[in-house]
């Protein structure tokens, strides 16, 4: 009489943690099938992403569209914040840019809760072994990507029956049911989903849990409402922690998706503790009486009313931001050189780290231009401060080669886009090319000083001419850098004629300087200066045109038909 008993409590407590380890399981396998998907995505077009989103945000109100599509299909709040932090964090956007666009990725996420609500799980075998051929069969690298896209899409849908599957034994357990019984707060509520998305760091994959405990009758309908909000409170933190060590604007635009989430969370909050009745009879009707589908429209229902209250106020919300975050007089500086575009590792994303590299070099070649003019310049005036300029920024252009080159290594370990892959090479010569131009600017007060403690002096016709050279090496490194930062052609044909003339430049100039000295016009020492001086910015130049070129597939002979023999110096 006493062993039957025992033998149905074991029974429960085996099928308990059955539940558990598969409840686990499913969650450890839908988290895995959004990341996945995810990063494949963002791998395969991230860099076209990128150009439209910067497109977009020109206008706020196709940002705001754009910024709801594109985060539906990264399907993730989270890491469209993260990449618009980096944006602001690198100067690309500003803080209204940004606000229109962190509002609208809110509504962007709730495609998820919808596909869950279709119930896809029997179509996942489907989607996993079509992933899977793709994957293994494919040599397109883009069409691969697809492929694995469709595999986190399976491996998702595949961990939501798992999950639902032992959802459906944990009703059975009274000490479930009665747990959740117990879940009759919505401030509770609130807590809970605030808490596990921050945890797991997907309002999506929290939604998609309560709308599977919905449909096998664990929580009520009601207070899966207060849930959903504490989701949204949730999802911030990711963007808040990636914002730690970025710049204030960086800090701000954190802010503002914490500011639009929580102020929309307290809003929605107070409508349905007045309406509760009312908006779940309403929603019901909608949904015709599906619960599932019922939590996945509460859900996007909750984050459009969000944004259609809150989107005019997008620049009141930038306001505020300062009185968290204020400026105190402007940022002290830190000791020491420090890179402007590329944020600390917090603030990385994989889809903007070739723009801010980018953004950086187009930094440090201004540097360096400006430096090669100001040594040129030194070499006329023999001035001592300028000469010493020259040397203290030639060490910061040394010290950016070496960070910029330690984070293209790092980046390339990374998943960047596939397009970004393609340029990383290209990106490795453009900042030894830079670097190298910078050393002329020093070789060129090298001999300022040498000139000025041998007096050594220059002919008005020398200094004429490497005037007019001058000019014509700042000239095709603005077209070079032009060229590069912005990956078109609109310069191509004056960065060819400028490398041509400046080379025919470095040939006639070396013919006068060795007329003058027939003619003792000038000295030996004058006349070896003046002969390294236009051979360096003729070198110069060249590296300018193998910046230009590294966008491009052709060499320049096959577009000019003239060789640069300068071009590996």
């Amino acid at each position: 009489m006493c062993l039957k008993p025992v033998r149905l409590i074991t029974k429960e407590k085996n099928m308990s943690i059955e539940n558990i380890l598969s409840l686990v399981g499913g969650l450890g396998l839908f988290l895995y099938g959004m990341t996945v998907m995810s990063d494949s995505i963002e791998k395969a077009a991230g860099a076209k992403m990128r150009g439209f989103l910067a497109f977009f945000t020109k206008n706020r109100f196709i940002g705001m569209l754009f910024g709801m599509l594109f985060c539906a299909i990264v399907q993730s709040s989270s890491a469209t914040t993260v990449m618009v932090v980096s944006f602001v964090n690198a100067g690309l956007m500003n803080l209204v840019q940004a606000a229109g666009i962190i509002m609208v990725a809110n509504v962007g996420t709730t495609i998820t809760s919808q596909l869950v609500a279709f119930n896809l799980s029997q179509a996942a075998p489907v989607f996993l072994i079509c992933g899977v051929v793709v994957t293994m069969f494919c040599k397109n690298q883009k069409i691969k990507q697809v492929g694995e896209v469709i595999v986190g899409f399976g491996v998702l849908f595949m961990g939501l029956s798992l999950m639902s599957g032992s959802m459906e034994g944990m009703k059975e357990s009274p000490f479930v049911v009665d747990l959740l019984a117990g879940l009759n707060n919505p401030l509770l509520g609130i807590l809970i989903g605030f808490v596990v998305t921050a945890i797991i760091q997907s309002s999506s994959v929290t939604v998609s849990i309560v709308l599977l405990m919905a449909q096998q009758g664990l929580l009520p309908l009601w207070i899966c409402f207060y849930i959903i909000l504490g989701c949204n409170i949730g999802s911030c933190t990711t963007a808040l922690l990636a914002s730690v060590s970025g710049n204030k604007d960086a800090k701000r635009a954190a802010m503002i998706h914490f500011l639009f989430n929580v102020i929309g969370t307290i809003v929605i909050a107070v409508i349905l503790l007045v309406g509760e009745n009312w908006i779940e009879a309403g929603i019901r009707q909608i949904s015709g009486n599906n619960v599932g589908r019922c939590v996945a429209n509460a859900h996007t229902f909750f984050k459009v009313f969000q944004l259609i209250i809150l989107f005019p106020f997008a620049q009141w919300l930038v306001k505020l931001t300062y009185l968290f975050i204020p400026d105190r007089g402007t940022e002290k500086k830190k000791e020491g050189f420090q890179l402007e575009y590329i944020g600390p590792s917090s603030v990385f994303s994989p889809s903007t780290a070739v723009v801010e590299v980018t953004k950086e070099l187009d930094r440090m070649a201004n540097l360096a231009a400006t430096n090669l003019t100001r040594a040129m310049n030194a070499l006329i005036t023999l001035d001592e401060q300028e000469i010493q300029k020259v040397y203290e920024t030639e060490k910061n252009i040394n010290y950016m080669n070496h960070a910029i080159t330690n984070y293209l290594v790092s980046i390339n370990q990374s998943s960047l886009p596939i397009d970004d892959i393609k340029n990383i090479g290209g990106l490795f010569h453009v900042v030894n090319d830079i670097e190298r131009i910078g050393d002329h600017a020093e070789n060129v007060a090298d001999s300022a000083v040498t000139r000025k403690e041998k007096n050594i002096q220059f002919s008005q016709e020398a200094q004429s001419e490497l005037s007019r050279m001058l000019d014509s090496v700042i000239r095709i490194m603005q077209y070079s850098m032009d060229m590069f930062s912005q990956n078109d052609r609109k310069h191509l044909q004056e960065i060819l004629e400028l490398e041509d003339r400046i080379d025919q430049m470095e040939r006639d100039m070396q013919e006068s300087h060795v007329q003058r000295l027939t003619r003792n016009q000038c000295t030996p020492e004058a006349g070896m200066i003046f002969s390294d001086l236009i051979s360096g910015l003729e070198r110069v130049a060249d590296h300018a045109t193998n910046i230009a070129f590294s966008i491009l597939d052709e060499e320049p002979e096959e577009l000019s038909g003239f060789h640069t023999t300068g071009n590996t110096k």
